[in-house]
């Protein structure tokens, strides 16, 4: 590494990274790489994504399965996640009407990579709880 040069992807200060900089939707409000981010990386997305591998569920499924979630927020999350084409609304014309949830292929290919974030939250909780913990403690002794 050429000195001077910093291994930090934040520090990119007098690099022309051009239209390739991949961290450019880090700043900018309207990229839409950044819009998708924020709404994949939401709590309730990423539990509904969880939720529908391989199956499909309805509303109140959903809602049951979800510890915390409104009807309201259910029903916006399943809407922006249809819109963005990861999960499939099928209304089966019944009385009273039943609709089911799944994911759509778009969503299968996202659920392998929370899948990814979830195994390794599970391999990293202790060390990330030993983190907590003495910061914690480090806040209560600066006080």
């Amino acid at each position: 590494m050429e000195e001077g040069t910093s291994k930090s992807p934040s520090n990119r200060a007098g690099t022309d990274h051009g239209d390739t900089d991949p961290f450019q939707w880090a700043t900018r409000e309207d990229c839409q790489v950044r819009q998708i981010l924020d709404r994949v990386a939401d709590k309730w997305s990423l539990l509904v994504i969880a939720l529908l591998e391989n199956r499909r569920l309805r509303f109140t499924e959903l809602r049951r399965e979800i510890d915390g979630v409104s009807q309201r927020m259910l029903t916006v999350t399943l809407r922006s996640l249809e819109r963005d084409g990861l999960v499939k609304r099928t209304v089966h014309p019944v009385v009273p009407p039943r609709v089911e949830y799944e994911l759509t292929p778009l969503g299968g290919t996202l659920h392998a990579t929370i899948r990814s974030l979830v195994t390794w939250t599970e391999a990293h909780q202790e060390e990330i709880a030993a983190a907590r913990s003495a910061y914690d403690t480090r806040a209560a002794e600066a006080v």
